[in-house]
């Protein structure tokens, strides 16, 4: 489980709820103990919004990665961040994993992350700019557009340095893609866990599960684990949420059918 800590003032998710420092280290160690292995810590949201220079954005992280790391030491802490320069001083605070949820819109975050021995998540945008909305977005096979550009992005990283166990592609659903694109990627995801990589989903509270089922942000829990239900029987490896309980039960019942987990308790009609 990652478990999501926003450092902004203004997610469309949680409102700013841990925007203040040491609300932020209170979820980060509510998380810690519902289990979660790994926070992904943003500075920025990724909607459209006031501009935030990296100079701003470090100052919402950097310290405050440091803080986690020394309370936390065996907590894997990723940050969500495009920009080289963000990577390069969250890291030397501690980060474990830098999470590209623009696609390599910073060409030298590989390179960062490989110097500093971090992982990296490859995300697909089909070349989004960072922090736009996608108008009118057409892929001829938007599955196949995910793959290529995901393993492309796996392969620069691990030709960059990056160790491959630190390594993860993520289809990315909502980011340059409509619901449409996000239903089918949820659908076929499959044939990105067959490419071999590791496969990260952010489902959460996503605007593709709100449409779905025409429901605003804070009443689509349902229809998030549905999604993830499904993303689990295909295999997927990490998620990235706001509700780590909920999510847990859920995988976890998904690997039991599947043969993948054994039942914590069986005795029904043994004794």
């Amino acid at each position: 489980m990652m478990a999501i800590v926003n450092r902004t003032p203004d997610s469309f998710y949680d409102k700013g709820a841990t925007w203040a420092e040491d609300k932020a280290f209170e979820r980060v160690a509510l998380v810690a103990g519902q289990g979660a292995e790994i926070v992904d810590i943003g500075g920025i949201k990724a909607a459209p919004g006031v501009e935030i220079d990296a100079a701003e954005e470090k100052s919402r992280v950097v310290d405050f990665v440091a803080r986690v790391r020394e309370a936390f030491p065996q907590l894997v802490i990723s940050v969500d961040t495009w920009r080289a320069e963000v990577g390069d001083a969250v890291c030397a605070a501690g980060a474990d994993v830098l999470n590209d949820a623009w696609g390599g819109a910073d060409p030298e975050l590989v390179d960062v992350a490989a110097a500093h021995g971090a992982g990296i998540i490859c995300t697909h945008t089909g070349g989004a700019t960072p922090r736009t909305r996608p108008y009118r977005v057409e892929y001829d096979d938007v599955v196949r557009s995910a793959i290529d550009d995901t393993v492309a992005y796996a392969e620069r990283a691990l030709a960059a340095g990056v160790p491959r166990e630190g390594i993860v592609i993520d289809p990315a659903h909502d980011f340059g893609k409509n619901t449409f694109h996000s239903l089918e990627l949820t659908r076929r995801l499959g044939e990105m866990v067959e490419t071999g990589w590791p496969v990260l989903v952010s489902l959460s509270n996503k605007d593709f599960v709100g449409e779905s089922l025409d429901l605003p942000v804070g009443e689509r829990l349902v229809g998030t684990l549905a999604a993830t239900s499904v993303a689990a029987l295909a295999g997927a490896r990490i998620y990235r949420v706001h509700e780590v309980v909920e999510t847990r039960l859920t995988v976890d019942m998904v690997n039991v059918i599947a043969g993948r987990l054994l039942p914590k308790r069986a005795i029904r009609g043994l004794q």
